[in-house]
């Protein structure tokens, strides 16, 4: 009894599309072959999205899983596997789409509701399995329908809310489902429709002016609000005007506010009554007509001297009848100068300022636009100064000046000459500053500035101020004579010079063997300076190398010579005559012995024996005499 699975095959009668509610069947068929005709028993089993939904035993190749009305949740993977004599086989996997989504099912929370309130509303899909798209209208009649979306990844209903707006009576509410298949969305037919009726918790308010809406200035004019409620509790009516709150009432039908109007009071109000979320508005124009213009203040002049005398008159086009006073403006309040509309007067300085002048026609008060008036004071000669303090500058470095008026009313102009030419004007308070980057080594001009102001008195000019342009060292070099080997106890010059550099000039000369030692300092109005070294011993060897430097701070540095020191002649001398007088006797001595050997060998023996005897026994009285 031997077999073999050929294949295992799933398929969908009618068709892998199928109407929602239609019957369908899922078949699976095994194809296996025999060696003889003998009994098997199958076992079938059938799989939706990987969960087992059939099974079934069967001696047939074929096994059917009937569905009497399919539904959307019968959509997914479907797959077929069949076991038989310990042998199994799977069949490819087939989708099958059941198309159409059952009608979505709404409720309402509430069938009637307030103005203000909200509408909670349920919408469900009982036979479909999410993820789920839920999506709700709220159409009002002559308008657009508002409509919300909810995804639900986890459940078949969904829950949302709709604010109830001023001007909605009668809504009506439905909703529908959306799901994704393969890619693709399907959308259910619209639920049915769910009536809700809206009921007013108050009237719409009602916004009058009194006397009347057009008016004049100065006239007092009145708001009234009012509006009908059908629970006092919560009630609030505000008065608006531009989104200023005005006035407002709590717990109240009636909203007064009254004023004396003016142009500013022309415009638009609202009236708004509040309770709870509900809200409604009624708006009203104003408009306030003009009983007089604006005063018009008039200066006669607007920049003058001190101790000269200003006239200010404030007059009213068309309109005699009226309170004058003049101020002038101040950060901590404006100072009252006169009740008149004209004002004469000497000024100074502290009288600089903006002039406004204000009338008043029953209660109303105008004010001018303000007249800037600006007194001067003259400017004081300038003072023209380097920055930095010394009136002198390094070659290649900038000069910065200044120039400073102690007194005279800013703004001032200052102007910086260079001999007469003119290199930079500048507007400031009280001084201003120059940087001339272009400074040469023979510059002869001199430097000036001027100042002026507005006053009448014209330009003051500073002191021609001249700079001295120093000069850095440039090539510094060390000499001596004589050069290189000194004999010792002998004079030596040194000579340390610069190739260019403003005096002073401060000359260093060092000596360097193991550490660097100063040996010469001196400050000379020249271009070189010499060191007289009047003797010169072993411990003056070494490198010598001078420094020179002047204002610019600047330290350079020459070549470095070295200085031997040696013996001198007559120290040679000694030291030789020490060495050769010894060996010339030496060699005398032994001549003396050879020749006296030859002639008496027993004189010389005696001899020589006292000369040893008296010589060891000799006294060192000599201190320049060594034995042996």
């Amino acid at each position: 009894q031997v077999f073999t699975f050929n294949t295992v095959e799933i398929k969908v009668q009618p068709s892998v599309k199928v109407k929602n509610g239609a019957p369908m069947s899922i078949v699976c068929h095994a194809d296996i072959s025999k060696s003889t005709d003998f009994q098997l028993k199958h076992n079938f089993t059938i799989f939706k999205d990987d969960k087992l939904v059939f099974m079934t035993v069967s001696d047939k190749r074929d096994a059917q899983y009937e569905i009497s009305m399919a539904r959307s949740s019968d959509t997914g993977e479907y797959e077929c596997t069949v076991e038989a004599g310990g042998k199994t086989k799977s069949s490819n996997s087939l989708h099958v789409w059941v198309t159409g989504m059952t009608k979505p099912i709404l409720t309402a929370e509430k069938k009637e509701v307030l103005e203000g309130e909200v509408v909670k509303l349920r919408c469900e899909l009982p036979e479909e399995v999410p993820p789920l798209h839920f999506f709700f209208r709220k159409i009002k009649m002559n308008s657009t329908p508002k409509e919300k979306h909810v995804f639900e990844p986890y459940r078949n209903f969904s829950v949302v809310e709709f604010s109830v707006e001023e001007g909605d009576n009668i809504l009506q509410f439905d909703c529908f489902g959306r799901r994704n298949v393969k890619l693709e969305f399907e959308s259910s037919v619209h639920s049915n429709k769910t009536l809700v009726t809206v009921r007013e918790p108050f009237i719409k308010p009602t916004l009058n002016a009194k006397p009347s809406s057009n008016i004049t200035e100065g006239d007092r004019i009145q708001f009234e609000c009012s509006t009908v409620v059908a629970r006092m509790r919560g009630i609030e009516i505000i008065l608006q005007k531009n989104k200023t709150i005005l006035n407002s009432v709590r717990d109240e039908r009636l909203l007064k506010y009254s004023a004396v109007a003016t142009l500013e009071d022309s415009g638009e109000y609202l009236c708004k009554v509040e309770q709870g979320r509900a809200s409604k508005t009624t708006k009203l124009n104003v408009v306030v007509s003009e009983l007089f213009p604006k005063p018009i203040l008039a200066a006669s002049m607007s920049k003058l001297d001190e101790n000269k005398e200003l006239t200010l008159n404030c007059s009213i086009s068309v309109f005699r009848k009226a309170n004058f006073s003049i101020l002038r403006k101040n950060s901590n309040g404006d100072i009252w100068l006169t009740n008149s509309r004209n004002l004469t007067m000497r000024v100074n300085v502290n009288d600089t300022g903006s002039y406004i002048c204000k009338a008043e026609v029953k209660g109303i008060v105008k004010e001018s636009k303000p007249v800037r008036i600006n007194v001067y004071a003259p400017v004081s000669k300038p003072t023209l100064s380097v920055v930095s303090g010394l009136p002198e500058v390094v070659l290649g470095k900038p000069l910065r000046l200044i120039c400073h008026s102690v007194m005279g009313t800013p703004p001032i102009t200052f102007t910086f000459y260079k001999g007469n030419e003119v290199k930079k004007r500048v507007t400031n308070d009280t001084y201003a500053t120059f940087l001339d980057e272009n400074i040469r080594q023979n510059d002869k001009r001199g430097y000036k500035c001027d100042a002026r102001n507005s006053h009448s008195s014209g330009m003051k000019t500073s002191n021609i101020l001249n700079i001295t342009v120093i000069v850095p060292i440039r090539n510094a070099s060390l000499g001596s004579i004589p050069y290189g080997e000194v004999e010792d106890g002998s004079e030596t010059a040194f000579l340390c010079s610069v190739k260019e550099g403003s005096w002073p000039i401060h000359f260093r000369i060092f000596r360097k063997t193991d550490r660097e030692v100063l040996v010469f300092e001196k400050s000379e109005n020249a271009d070189r300076v010499i060191w007289h070294k009047k003797t010169m011993n072993r411990q003056d060897t070494g490198t010598y190398y001078c420094m020179a430097s002047n204002k610019a701070n600047v330290d350079v540095k020459s070549h470095p010579i070295t200085i031997s020191v040696i013996l001198a002649a007559w120290q040679k001398g000694v030291i030789a005559a020490f060495v050769l007088i010894p060996i010339a006797g030496a060699v005398t001595l032994t001549l003396w012995w050879f020749l006296c050997k030859k002639k008496k060998g027993n004189e010389c023996s005696a001899l020589a024996t006292n000369l040893t005897s008296e010589k060891l026994t000799r006294q060192h009285n000599d201190g320049d005499y060594y034995s042996g």
